[in-house]
């Protein structure tokens, strides 16, 4: 008898056996040929992340390059020299150094992109960080270099600096000269009352660009100079010094134009300090020679008799105000004089140094000394 056939099962019939899709199958292969897929399906994904990284990654420079071209200019501005003859890679490096550019790198292919061509010498200002396409604008001619530099040379009087204004086209010698005497600018070390800004100045290399006047260098130098007093510890004379921070400043001013080398500098403000100690007449040639207005080789009779409160030959004391524009070094020194016992300083040799003494017998030994080396 004929058996009857068997049904024929959908994937829709139910039955107790698992319904396997006909699907491939890594099972159903040779062992070495499913290895190989699963090869190929992995080298497959590490290549797509690897271009998924690749394009972060690029995008990423993208950024970085485009923030070094645009920068993000900041700060307070920055000035910056470039010699005649500098090539593009040099002024790249000096600007880096400055802070002007963030990248030496980028700086080289950007002008190698941009082909500007020779690029100028001379004085700039820029900002930190700033914009490779503006510094080359500058640079080209396209942008404004600083005028002028000058040089504020230590110890020069407020005229000597009205004289060095006065050779910058538009500016004047007198004018500036007039701002400083009338009140309108200010240091914080000025005592109450007082107009004058000698020696409230800081000696130092400024450059002076398109709108800038008078005023605007004056007020720059006398910022400069509470700035650097300030960090000098001015503010505290009086417990490093026993004096007011003005006469501190009028002592360094002293100390700037009688020291020539700077081991004598703590030396010679605390023989000051030891005749004003005394109520000795500090004796000072260079006062003298800020009361006549001018700076003379030797000095006659008739110029130490002159009657004026900065003759330290002829009265005691300070004299009213600093004669000239003092340094840090000289500031320092005034603030913390060396330790010593002297009241006299003579010329010792041709390279400026002072010998000191303590006494009026040891003073004139050290005078008969120098006179035989021909020193005074």
């Amino acid at each position: 008898m004929t058996q009857p056939s068997r049904p024929l099962r959908s994937p829709q019939t139910h039955s107790d056996e698992p319904y396997v899709r006909d699907a491939f199958q890594y099972k159903d292969l040779p062992p070495p040929l499913a290895r190989q897929r699963r090869r190929r399906s992995r080298t497959r994904r590490l290549l797509l992340g690897l271009a998924a990284a690749v394009v972060v990654l690029a995008a990423l420079t993208a950024f970085w390059v485009e923030r070094q071209v645009h920068g993000h200019p900041h700060g307070a501005a920055v000035s910056v020299s470039i010699p005649k003859g500098a090539s593009t890679s040099s002024i790249g490096g000096l600007l880096h150094r400055k802070g002007v550019i963030g990248n030496t790198v980028v700086w080289r292919f950007y002008t190698m992109v941009k082909r500007p061509g020779p690029l100028q010498s001379g004085d700039f200002r820029f900002r930190h960080d700033e914009n490779m396409g503006h510094v080359l604008s500058v640079l080209k001619g396209g942008g404004q270099a600083a005028v002028r530099r000058i040089t504020i040379p230590e110890g020069s009087s407020l005229r000597q600096i009205a004289a060095k204004i006065g050779t910058i086209p538009g500016l004047s010698a007198d004018h500036f000269m007039a701002v400083a005497q009338s009140g309108t600018v200010h240091s914080q070390f000025q005592p109450p009352g007082s107009t004058s800004l000698e020696g409230l100045t800081f000696p130092d290399t400024y450059f002076v660009e398109k709108g800038d006047d008078e005023a605007k260098l004056l007020v720059r130098m006398v910022d400069a100079f509470d700035r650097m007093a300030s960090a000098a510890g001015a503010q505290d004379a009086q417990a490093k010094a026993g004096v007011t921070p003005y006469e501190a400043i009028i002592v360094a001013s002293l100390v700037e134009e009688e020291a020539k080398v700077d081991e004598d500098r703590g030396m010679i403000a605390r023989t000051i300090y030891n005749r004003l100690g005394r109520n000795m007449k500090l004796g000072i040639d260079a006062t003298v020679e800020y009361a006549l207005g001018t700076h003379k080789p030797r000095l006659t009779n008739a110029d130490l008799d002159v009657d004026s409160p900065y003759n330290t030959r002829k009265f005691a004391g300070l004299p009213p105000t600093p004669i000239a524009a003092p340094g840090q070094k000289s500031l320092e020194a005034a603030l913390n004089p060396t330790p010593g016992p002297w009241l006299y300083y003579v010329l010792a040799d041709a390279n400026g140094r002072h010998a000191f003494a303590a006494t009026d017998a040891e003073f004139q030994e050290l005078v008969r000394q120098a006179r035989a080396k021909g020193l005074v």
